[in-house]
C-alpha cells in the first residue's frame, strides 16, 4: 500500500470504476476530474491532521477505507459541480449518494483505525538512467527503482524511465534517498507494466546499477508499498464527508 504522502490516493480510472457515467458527465459539464481529485485529497489531509498527533501524517498508509473515502468525496465534488451547472435533480441525487458513501467510508476508517507504518519509505523519484558500455540486447527498456528500509519493507516504485540501447546496456542511479532507506531495488523490462526486479539483494546506498545481460524476465514485480504496522483509532468523528 502506498503512503498517503506518496501522491494522489485515487485516480480518474478508480472513480470511473465506481461510477460508469463519470467521464461522460465530466465532458458534457466541462468538469476537471483531476482537479476534484486534488481538492478532495487536500480536504482529506486536513481532516487527518485534526485526528493525528503531529508528525503522524507522514506515516499514514492508504488502506481500502481511506481510498474509498477519497474516491467518494471526489465523486461528490464532481456531481456538486454538475448540479450547480444545470440544477438537475439527477445530479443532486448522485451528489447526495456519494456524500453518504463518503461519510460511510470515513466512519469505517475511524472504526477500523488509520493505518500507520513505523518507518515510512517514501515513493522513489524517477532515477537517472543512461546508456553505458555493455552488451544488452538492442531495444527500449523501462526502468524504475524503490527504496528499502532496515526492516526489508519496500516503498512504492518511481514512475518508470525509458532508455534505448544500441550496442550498449544502461546504468541506473537512484535520487533523493529517504532517511530510513538502507538500500534500493531496480526493476526493468521492455513493457512499463511488466518490469521485473533485476537485483537479487538490495543495492547499497550510493551504489549505481549497471544492467547485466541478459535481462531478467521472470521474478518479482514492483509491489504496492508498505502495509500498516499499527492502527491508530480515534475517539471522535470528523465533521465533514
Amino acid at each position: 500500500m502506498a503512503l498517503f504522502k506518496d501522491g494522489r490516493v485515487s485516480t480518474v480510472e478508480d472513480l470511473a470504476g465506481h461510477d460508469s457515467q463519470l467521464l461522460s458527465v465530466a465532458t458534457v459539464e466541462g468538469i476537471d476530474v483531476t482537479a476534484k481529485l486534488e481538492l478532495a485529497q487536500e480536504e482529506v489531509q486536513i481532516e487527518l491532521e485534526t485526528l493525528l498527533d503531529t508528525g503522524l501524517l507522514e506515516k499514514v498508509v492508504v488502506t481500502p477505507a481511506l481510498r474509498l473515502w477519497h474516491a467518494y468525496r471526489s465523486l461528490e465534488m464532481v456531481y456538486q459541480d454538475a448540479y450547480n451547472n444545470q440544477l438537475n435533480d439527477r445530479y443532486a441525487n448522485k451528489r447526495d449518494e456519494f456524500h453518504g458513501l463518503a461519510r460511510w467510508a470515513m466512519d469505517r476508517l475511524i472504526r477500523l483505525g488509520i493505518g500507520l507504518t513505523e518507518h515510512p519509505v517514501a515513493k522513489a523519484v524517477e532515477p537517472e538512467v543512461r546508456p553505458t558500455a555493455g552488451d544488452l540486447a538492442n531495444g527500449t527498456y523501462y526502468v524504475t527503482v524503490s527504496w528499502v528500509n532496515a526492516a526489508s519493507e519496500e516503498g512504492v516504485c518511481a514512475d518508470p524511465v525509458n532508455v534505448t540501447t544500441s550496442g550498449s546496456t544502461f546504468v541506473v542511479r537512484p535520487r533523493h534517498a529517504p532517511k530510513v532507506a538502507v538500500g534500493w531495488n531496480v526493476y526493468a523490462g521492455t513493457d512499463p507494466e511488466r518490469a521485473i526486479r533485476q537485483n537479487t539483494v538490495p543495492n547499497p546506498l550510493g551504489a549505481t546499477w549497471v544492467q547485466p545481460a541478459p535481462l531478467v524476465t521472470e521474478g518479482k514485480r514492483p509491489g504496492p508499498g508498505q502495509v500498516p504496522n499499527l492502527l491508530h483509532r480515534v475517539a471522535r468523528r470528523m465533521s465533514r464527508g
